[in-house]
């Protein structure tokens, strides 16, 4: 059995969301296709290999690219080497690229397609809790620089999505808590039901073989699907904070990502950013205790971290957010809450009110 998500964007496309998925890979890279590229971890190369094998039997020219593992794929020395076994392969537009692993590696595959002759079709097989909710959902594609992360992009969207929860199973119990805090980033900002299913079954979320986690990964991808649809390119141009919305935490979480050189996973760095933003909030007069505290005790019943426990360093991190997106001028602007499912943008906080807000997280 498997659910399908349609993404109803103006080019749509499906998210299926099942066990054993992978075999629909055929389908999706389409019948006028000749040569297919799999980008894939070090990690994914068993995986890839098996995804290969039906391609290469319908005389498709399957190419291998291995990437470095998580955000160091994500550099354009990797973009240029992608590049380089594209050009020697020849590929051409109506050729596919598929993203095999983690959110990083399809960001990166994103961007591989993105670029390549201004465009070409990619399907993203995530393979990580993180990669099937947040990062190959929506068309957001990109790299790191080393001032900062996802700064150099395009947003180009998959032709398909294939979230194949097998995989899930080998995962690491601290990948799977990472990928978390994507989720219970949609319930505070869309869909409180997701709370819930965690505050009821903790135990559960830890088990990626288990029911609750199926139908939480399910709820997530929904959230991402309904939000990027009304404003695919992030410009909020009716009037509401539309897709920033998703960005609830990340702007305190990708300094943390940043400063830590990526040695912090991104679900553990988003999750204490979702804490400085609910500390931001209540400190702003937005949002009762009972809600700030409700963040700190969502994530600590699935292992997230709540705190960042490096106090001194407020000045490196403050420089590192004003180059986030989201930034505008010199003004900060963060995505809070003002209500439970009720997010807006807050620009310009007080610096004393943002200082009082690391201070809470970091001691």
């Amino acid at each position: 059995m498997s659910t399908r998500l349609t993404v109803p964007t103006a080019h749509p496309y499906e998210v299926v969301i099942g066990n054993g998925v992978h075999d629909q890979l055929r389908g999706l890279v389409g019948a006028d296709v000749r040569r297919v590229a799999i980008i894939h971890a070090p990690t994914m190369a068993a995986q890839a290999a098996r995804l290969r094998a039906p391609l290469a039997a319908d005389h498709l020219e399957v190419h291998l690219i291995e990437v470095p593992d998580s955000e160091q794929a994500k550099t354009a020395d990797v973009l240029a080497f992608c590049w380089k076994v594209l050009g020697g392969a020849g590929f051409t537009r109506s050729d596919v690229i598929v993203g095999l692993g983690g959110g990083a590696t399809t960001d990166l595959a994103g961007f591989v397609a993105a670029s390549w002759l201004r465009g070409v079709r990619f399907v993203n097989v995530p393979t990580t809790v993180l990669g099937m909710v947040d990062a190959a959902v929506g068309g957001k594609t990109g790299i790191n620089t080393a001032e900062g992360k996802n700064l150099v992009g395009a947003f180009h969207e998959p032709v398909g999505v294939l979230c194949d929860l097998d995989v899930l199973a080998g995962l690491p119990a601290r990948e799977m808590r990472s990928g978390m805090a994507e989720v219970i980033k949609c319930g505070f900002i869309a869909d409180p039901t997701i709370l819930d299913l965690v505050e009821a079954a903790p135990d559960a979320v830890a088990d990626p073989t288990s029911s609750i986690v199926a139908e939480l990964i399910t709820k997530g991808i929904a959230v991402k699907a309904r939000t990027v649809a009304g404003d695919l390119h992030e410009t909020g141009a009716d009037g509401s904070i539309g897709r920033e919305a998703l960005n609830y935490g990340h702007t305190f979480g990708h300094a943390i990502e940043r400063f830590e050189h990526y040695r912090v996973r991104h679900g553990e760095a988003i999750s204490i950013g979702m804490v400085f933003v609910a500390e931001l909030a209540h400190r702003s007069g937005l949002i009762e205790k009972d809600l700030l505290d409700r963040h700190r005790a969502v994530l600590s019943l699935v292992g997230l971290p709540t705190a960042y426990l490096r106090p001194g360093i407020w000045e490196a991190l403050s420089t590192t957010m004003r180059l986030d997106k989201k930034t505008r001028g010199d003004q900060l602007r963060f995505v809070v809450l003002e209500e439970l499912a009720g997010p807006t943008i807050l620009a310009g906080p007080d610096e004393s009110v943002l200082v009082d807000c690391y201070r809470a997280v970091s001691s």
